[in-house]
Parts: C-alpha cells; sequence; structure tokens
C-alpha cells in the first residue's frame, strides 16, 4: 500500500515547522539576551567585591552577601563610634566660640610678651631676598600675603612658618625682588591692611 501526499498537505507541514523554529528561534534570541545580561551583572558584582572564591555564579552571589554583610557591620560601627565621639565632645558652636575667645587672647598674648609686627628684608642675590615677617596671628593673613606676593610675579622658595604667643613668624627666600625698600613697604601694607 503507498501513501501519497497532496502537495497542500506538505506545503502545510512545511509551513508548522517554519513557525516552529521562528517561534523557537524569538525565544532562543530572548534566552540568549537574557543570559547576556545575567552575566555582565555577574561580571559588575565580580568587580565590585574584593574577594571572590570561586568564579561560578553561586559563589560569586554568596561571596557578595558576605561582603555587604561586612559592610554593614562596618557602618554600624562607625555610627557607634560617631555617636560616642559626640557625647564626649561640645556642639560645634561651643567650639566656635572657643575659637574666637583664643583669637582675642592670642592678640593680647603677643602684646604682653612685647611682641611687634616687623618684616625685615636682606638681600640674597641679583633678584633674591630673604625676609622674615612678625605679624599678629590671625585667620587668613598669611593666605592673603601670599596672593600678594605671588601676583607681583615673586616665588617663594624655602618657606618657614612658626606661631607662637599669639605671633606668627614667616622667614621664607623670595625671587624676583630687586628692591629691599619696595618689598618691606608692601608686605608691612598687606600685614596692616588685614
Amino acid at each position: 500500500m503507498e501513501f501519497s501526499y497532496a502537495s497542500s498537505d506538505v506545503d502545510n507541514d512545511n509551513d508548522n515547522n517554519n513557525d516552529d523554529s521562528k517561534f523557537k528561534s524569538k525565544n532562543l534570541d530572548a534566552e540568549r539576551r537574557r543570559r547576556a545580561k545575567l552575566n555582565d551583572r555577574l561580571l559588575q558584582l565580580r568587580a565590585l567585591v574584593p574577594i571572590i572564591t570561586n568564579m561560578t555564579k553561586a559563589y560569586i552571589i554568596k561571596d557578595a552577601i558576605t561582603y555587604i554583610e561586612e559592610l554593614d557591620s562596618q557602618v554600624s560601627e562607625l555610627k557607634d563610634e560617631l555617636l560616642e565621639l559626640e557625647t564626649c565632645y561640645p556642639p560645634r558652636e561651643e567650639i566656635k566660640s572657643a575659637i574666637k575667645d583664643e583669637k582675642k587672647v592670642s592678640a593680647k598674648d603677643m602684646k604682653n610678651y612685647g611682641i611687634e609686627p616687623e618684616v625685615k628684608v636682606n638681600p640674597i642675590d641679583d633678584n633674591k631676598v630673604w625676609i622674615k615677617v612678625v605679624y599678629e596671628k590671625k585667620m587668613g593673613v598669611f593666605t592673603k600675603l601670599v596672593d600678594a606676593i605671588t601676583r607681583l610675579g615673586l616665588e617663594f622658595n624655602d618657606t618657614n612658618f612658626t606661631s607662637s604667643n599669639g605671633a606668627a613668624v614667616i622667614s621664607s627666600c623670595l625671587e624676583g625682588m630687586n628692591n629691599v625698600e619696595e618689598t618691606e613697604e608692601l608686605i608691612m601694607t598687606v600685614i596692616s591692611s588685614i
């Protein structure tokens, strides 16, 4: 007994096979994209976790969980330490008022010890001078002095800064200045204007 297929039956079978392969192909592509995203995310996670014991997905996730738990415990320890420090030290407002009181005392100390503001300039070479500046210790004086001198095109070398008893002392080598009297006047003007 022979069987014969009509051409329409064969065409229907081929159409069903094509539909199945298209359906499988779409699912395979979606599954490949999902796996690629998952692998990319695991690589990112692996890059963030410093200690990975094994490169399998399960170990990467397990090590990440362990690392996050360690970080969480460190955060809680630091919070506890911060609370302890806050109870030991006074609030910022008290510290600021103490700093203001210290500034007033430091200016009085300088006068009590007989320290007077002064500027001494000694030539070293053709374009180098050695300066010694004594002034009342105030916030921002050193910065403004350095700004004023660098604007004139002078360069600080071998600078020393010391403060004691309400006074600040700067000794430094300045390059680019020829006139000693001009340098003394300029520095004294900057200090007195602050």
